[in-house]
């Protein structure tokens, strides 16, 4: 397979060498479907956050320090989709003549690969100069992305859509029947694109899925339930976490039961700042507005897992199995709420960059269960844990915190100028 390298060029020529590559190819696009041996593998690219402070030196250089490790990444694992899980550019950071020019020197490792993904929207892609729209209007240029948006209106979001995986030779997507579905939330946040108010201020957007995809979401996996008989396994993203994954933090989470980094404390859950009446004002902490998402996700037979990232110090999972103080949703389907691993040098902490694994095959999909670990940078796995009935009671080992540094960075100014 030829490699496209995109460590210094521009993201035009970035373009240009990838469509040089695929120009003489048919679309590699057909249905998603487990491999001969029956897995199918996931790599979750979490917070990348491209396109920081390009006018500064460091800016371009966390850009190619990303690029290396998803290549790191991907030298080491073999996943049948890459899920780009949210903030994938910081659109603050972002002209409106160039803000989604990015998505090309990301996806530039997974063309030259032959792979696919499949991406949701986080806050930072959202802002004055960005949009989801804009960014899948940039990802539609290349024949490989599977994103779509299902759910129509303005307050919805873009990336809300789910992806069937069929059996091993699938052909025909009408022909098949789903062994898993891949639900994408968009939960929204940042800045309204091109709005200001009357202040001259950039307009806020909410910051939890809105009830439009969950209704949505509510009646497709009944229609699907319906349509083939039975309840198919799945698994969700979403950038922000819920207010669930919050509330179990601060009840305290076991380092060798739910091994993973826990740094971020408090976590940033959906519909924070928010006030219950719909204002944001800087007076209250928490909203509840992602009650009614929670209620879906934790009722929904056979979904067994949902991934976040946005906290880049937070890479646990744990069980949702019962109520939790502070809550009122209680859950029914003993769903596991995951965050990712920071793979971009862009974005806050310098906690060692990765990607979440997640791994299915036939014989666990029969059981609803799951595998996971994180592949680091430095090529160590870390987190690696069984998402069956015993999570949340087995013993793992301890996951330790370890930082990486961009080594072409100037650190010392970036220091100086985020204090100003």
């Amino acid at each position: 397979m030829a490699q496209v390298h995109i460590g210094h060029v521009s993201s035009g020529n970035v373009a240009n060498a990838v469509n040089n590559v695929f120009s003489n190819r048919s679309n590699p696009l057909g249905p998603l479907t487990l491999q001969a041996d029956g897995t199918f593998q996931i790599a979750v690219l979490e917070d990348l956050h491209f396109g920081e402070n390009a006018w500064d030196q460091w800016g371009p250089q966390q850009d190619i320090n990303s690029v290396k490790v998803i290549n790191e990444i991907l030298n080491n694992e073999s996943p049948g989709l890459v899920v780009l899980n949210g903030d994938l550019i910081t659109g603050e950071n972002g002209f409106l003549e160039n803000s989604t020019v990015y998505v090309d020197q990301i996806v530039g490792p997974l063309l030259g690969r032959n792979l696919s993904w499949a991406s949701t929207y986080g806050n930072h892609d959202y802002d004055f100069n960005i949009s989801g729209n804009a960014i899948l209007e940039r990802e539609k240029r290349w024949e490989n992305s599977r994103t779509k948006s299902m759910v129509p209106g303005p307050d919805a979001g873009v990336s809300n859509y789910y992806l069937p995986v069929y059996d091993h030779g699938c052909v025909n997507e009408k022909t098949c029947r789903p062994e898993l579905l891949l639900w994408f939330f968009d939960s929204r946040g940042g800045f309204k694109y091109q709005q200001k108010d009357a202040s001259g201020n950039r307009v806020g957007q909410p910051n939890w899925v809105d009830t439009s995809v969950v209704d949505w979401f509510r009646e497709t996996s009944s229609s699907l339930t319906k349509r083939y008989g039975k309840t198919i396994p799945s698994l969700g993203f979403v950038h922000i976490p819920p207010y669930a994954s919050y509330a179990f933090q601060d009840v305290g989470v076991d380092p060798n039961k739910e091994p993973g980094v826990n740094d971020d404390l408090p976590l940033a859950p959906q519909a924070q700042g928010w006030c219950r009446d719909g204002t944001n004002n800087g007076t209250c902490s928490y909203g509840a507005q992602d009650t009614e998402f929670m209620q879906a996700v934790s009722h929904t037979k056979g979904l067994m897992a949902l991934f976040s990232g946005h906290d880049h110090g937070d890479t646990w999972c744990y069980k949702w199995d019962r109520l939790l103080p502070g809550m009122d949703v209680t859950p029914a389907n003993n769903i596991t709420l995951c965050f990712g691993q920071h793979t971009g040098y862009g974005g806050y902490g310098n906690w060692e960059r990765g990607s979440r694994q997640i791994l299915v095959s036939k014989e666990s999909l029969a059981k609803f269960e799951a595998s996971t670990w994180i592949r680091l940078e430095s090529g160590t796995v870390v987190g690696s844990v069984a998402l069956n009935s015993t999570y949340g009671q087995d013993l793992y080992p301890k996951t330790n915190s370890t930082m990486t540094y961009c080594p072409t960075c100037n650190y010392r100014r970036r220091a100086r100028d985020n204090s100003d």
